[in-house]
Protein backbone atom coordinates (compact mmCIF):
# COMPACT_ATOMS: atom_id res chain seq x y z
CA UNK A 1 0.00 0.00 0.00
CA UNK A 2 1.27 3.48 -0.87
CA UNK A 3 1.50 6.19 1.74
CA UNK A 4 0.72 9.89 1.33
CA UNK A 5 2.89 12.09 3.58
CA UNK A 6 2.01 15.72 4.11
CA UNK A 7 3.51 18.51 6.17
CA UNK A 8 1.00 19.67 8.76
CA UNK A 9 1.49 23.31 7.73
CA UNK A 10 -0.06 22.49 4.35
CA UNK A 11 -3.44 21.62 5.84
CA UNK A 12 -4.50 25.23 6.27
CA UNK A 13 -7.55 25.75 4.11
CA UNK A 14 -8.64 29.12 5.50
CA UNK A 15 -9.50 31.47 2.65
CA UNK A 16 -9.17 28.82 -0.07
CA UNK A 17 -11.91 28.06 -2.58
CA UNK A 18 -12.02 24.39 -3.55
CA UNK A 19 -14.06 22.88 -6.38
CA UNK A 20 -14.98 19.21 -6.28
CA UNK A 21 -16.30 17.41 -9.34
CA UNK A 22 -17.70 13.93 -8.69
CA UNK A 23 -18.71 11.12 -11.02
CA UNK A 24 -22.19 9.62 -10.41
CA UNK A 25 -21.11 6.31 -11.94
CA UNK A 26 -20.37 3.92 -9.03
CA UNK A 27 -22.08 6.51 -6.84
CA UNK A 28 -21.89 4.57 -3.58
CA UNK A 29 -18.08 4.61 -3.83
CA UNK A 30 -17.82 8.18 -5.10
CA UNK A 31 -20.15 9.39 -2.34
CA UNK A 32 -17.72 7.90 0.21
CA UNK A 33 -14.82 9.63 -1.55
CA UNK A 34 -16.72 12.93 -1.47
CA UNK A 35 -17.58 12.55 2.23
CA UNK A 36 -13.91 11.97 3.07
CA UNK A 37 -12.79 14.93 0.97
CA UNK A 38 -15.32 17.25 2.59
CA UNK A 39 -14.30 16.11 6.09
CA UNK A 40 -10.64 16.85 5.31
CA UNK A 41 -11.46 20.29 3.93
CA UNK A 42 -13.64 21.14 6.94
CA UNK A 43 -10.93 20.03 9.40
CA UNK A 44 -8.46 22.25 7.56
CA UNK A 45 -10.71 25.29 7.94
CA UNK A 46 -12.21 25.55 4.46
CA UNK A 47 -15.61 27.24 4.88
CA UNK A 48 -18.61 25.32 3.54
CA UNK A 49 -19.41 28.34 1.34
CA UNK A 50 -15.95 28.02 -0.24
CA UNK A 51 -16.53 24.44 -1.42
CA UNK A 52 -18.39 23.87 -4.67
CA UNK A 53 -19.53 20.31 -5.45
CA UNK A 54 -20.68 19.40 -8.95
CA UNK A 55 -21.86 15.92 -9.98
CA UNK A 56 -21.31 14.65 -13.53
CA UNK A 57 -22.54 11.44 -15.21
CA UNK A 58 -19.20 9.62 -15.32
CA UNK A 59 -15.43 9.90 -15.12
CA UNK A 60 -15.14 10.85 -18.79
CA UNK A 61 -17.05 14.07 -18.04
CA UNK A 62 -14.83 15.13 -15.11
CA UNK A 63 -12.30 17.21 -17.12
CA UNK A 64 -14.76 19.61 -18.74
CA UNK A 65 -16.31 20.55 -15.40
CA UNK A 66 -12.88 20.66 -13.74
CA UNK A 67 -11.95 23.30 -16.32
CA UNK A 68 -14.98 25.41 -15.40
CA UNK A 69 -14.26 25.11 -11.69
CA UNK A 70 -10.59 25.99 -12.21
CA UNK A 71 -11.67 29.44 -13.43
CA UNK A 72 -12.96 30.40 -9.98
CA UNK A 73 -11.26 28.12 -7.44
CA UNK A 74 -7.79 27.74 -5.92
CA UNK A 75 -7.79 23.98 -6.58
CA UNK A 76 -10.08 21.32 -8.01
CA UNK A 77 -10.55 17.76 -6.75
CA UNK A 78 -11.82 15.22 -9.28
CA UNK A 79 -13.42 12.12 -7.73
CA UNK A 80 -14.54 8.98 -9.52
CA UNK A 81 -14.40 5.20 -9.57
CA UNK A 82 -13.66 3.41 -12.84
CA UNK A 83 -13.86 -0.35 -12.37
CA UNK A 84 -12.51 -2.70 -15.02
CA UNK A 85 -15.06 -4.77 -16.91
CA UNK A 86 -14.81 -7.33 -19.69
CA UNK A 87 -14.23 -4.82 -22.50
CA UNK A 88 -11.56 -2.18 -23.23
CA UNK A 89 -14.00 0.57 -22.18
CA UNK A 90 -12.17 0.89 -18.83
CA UNK A 91 -8.90 1.74 -20.59
CA UNK A 92 -10.47 4.48 -22.70
CA UNK A 93 -12.41 6.08 -19.85
CA UNK A 94 -9.60 5.93 -17.26
CA UNK A 95 -6.91 7.06 -19.69
CA UNK A 96 -8.85 9.95 -21.21
CA UNK A 97 -10.06 11.08 -17.80
CA UNK A 98 -6.48 11.23 -16.50
CA UNK A 99 -5.22 12.94 -19.65
CA UNK A 100 -8.04 15.48 -19.60
CA UNK A 101 -7.57 16.38 -15.95
CA UNK A 102 -3.81 16.80 -16.41
CA UNK A 103 -4.46 19.03 -19.42
CA UNK A 104 -6.82 21.24 -17.40
CA UNK A 105 -4.20 21.69 -14.67
CA UNK A 106 -1.44 22.54 -17.13
CA UNK A 107 -3.63 24.86 -19.23
CA UNK A 108 -5.11 26.79 -16.29
CA UNK A 109 -2.26 26.67 -13.78
CA UNK A 110 -4.78 25.55 -11.14
CA UNK A 111 -4.09 22.29 -9.31
CA UNK A 112 -6.46 19.54 -10.42
CA UNK A 113 -6.09 16.57 -8.09
CA UNK A 114 -6.71 13.09 -9.51
CA UNK A 115 -8.93 11.33 -6.98
CA UNK A 116 -10.26 8.83 -9.49
CA UNK A 117 -10.00 5.21 -8.45
CA UNK A 118 -9.04 2.83 -11.26
CA UNK A 119 -9.50 -0.68 -9.94
CA UNK A 120 -10.15 -4.18 -11.16
CA UNK A 121 -12.97 -4.88 -8.70
CA UNK A 122 -15.55 -3.13 -6.58
CA UNK A 123 -13.87 -4.56 -3.46
CA UNK A 124 -10.62 -2.85 -4.45
CA UNK A 125 -12.50 0.42 -4.86
CA UNK A 126 -14.04 0.13 -1.38
CA UNK A 127 -10.61 -0.65 0.08
CA UNK A 128 -9.49 2.77 -1.24
CA UNK A 129 -12.62 4.64 -0.17
CA UNK A 130 -12.04 4.28 3.55
CA UNK A 131 -11.02 0.63 3.82
CA UNK A 132 -7.73 -1.19 4.26
CA UNK A 133 -5.95 0.79 1.52
CA UNK A 134 -6.73 4.21 2.97
CA UNK A 135 -9.06 6.97 1.84
CA UNK A 136 -8.26 8.47 -1.54
CA UNK A 137 -10.96 11.15 -1.14
CA UNK A 138 -9.22 12.50 1.95
CA UNK A 139 -5.82 12.25 0.29
CA UNK A 140 -7.06 14.11 -2.78
CA UNK A 141 -8.46 16.93 -0.64
CA UNK A 142 -5.19 17.16 1.31
CA UNK A 143 -3.29 17.29 -1.98
CA UNK A 144 -5.51 20.13 -3.18
CA UNK A 145 -4.81 22.15 -0.05
CA UNK A 146 -1.08 21.48 -0.25
CA UNK A 147 -0.85 22.50 -3.91
CA UNK A 148 -3.05 25.59 -3.53
CA UNK A 149 -0.84 26.85 -0.68
CA UNK A 150 2.36 26.00 -2.54
CA UNK A 151 1.25 27.90 -5.65
CA UNK A 152 0.21 30.90 -3.56
CA UNK A 153 3.68 30.97 -2.01
CA UNK A 154 5.35 30.65 -5.40
CA UNK A 155 3.15 33.46 -6.78
CA UNK A 156 4.19 35.63 -3.83
CA UNK A 157 7.83 34.98 -4.67
CA UNK A 158 8.59 33.11 -1.46
CA UNK A 159 11.58 30.83 -1.32
CA UNK A 160 12.09 28.34 1.44
CA UNK A 161 14.79 26.11 2.73
CA UNK A 162 12.55 23.06 2.70
CA UNK A 163 12.74 19.80 0.87
CA UNK A 164 10.02 19.37 -1.75
CA UNK A 165 10.28 15.63 -1.19
CA UNK A 166 8.89 15.82 2.32
CA UNK A 167 11.50 17.62 4.46
CA UNK A 168 9.90 20.39 6.48
CA UNK A 169 6.69 20.29 4.48
CA UNK A 170 6.80 23.79 2.99
CA UNK A 171 7.16 22.47 -0.56
CA UNK A 172 9.90 24.98 -1.43
CA UNK A 173 13.60 24.25 -1.74
CA UNK A 174 15.87 27.22 -2.36
CA UNK A 175 18.54 24.95 -3.80
CA UNK A 176 16.51 23.27 -6.54
CA UNK A 177 15.60 24.41 -9.99
CA UNK A 178 11.88 24.61 -10.78
CA UNK A 179 10.58 21.30 -12.04
CA UNK A 180 13.53 19.35 -10.68
CA UNK A 181 11.40 17.34 -8.26
CA UNK A 182 10.07 13.86 -8.73
CA UNK A 183 6.58 12.57 -8.51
Amino acid sequence: MGEYALGEAELDGHGLRIGIVVSRFNRSVTRALLDGARQTLARAGVADDDVTVVWVPGAFELPVVAARLAASHDAVVALGAVIRGETPHFDYVAGECARGLAEVALRTGVPVIFGVLTTDTLDQAWARAGGAEGHKGREAAAGALEMARLLRRLDAGERGGGDAGGGDGDGLDAGSAPGAGGG
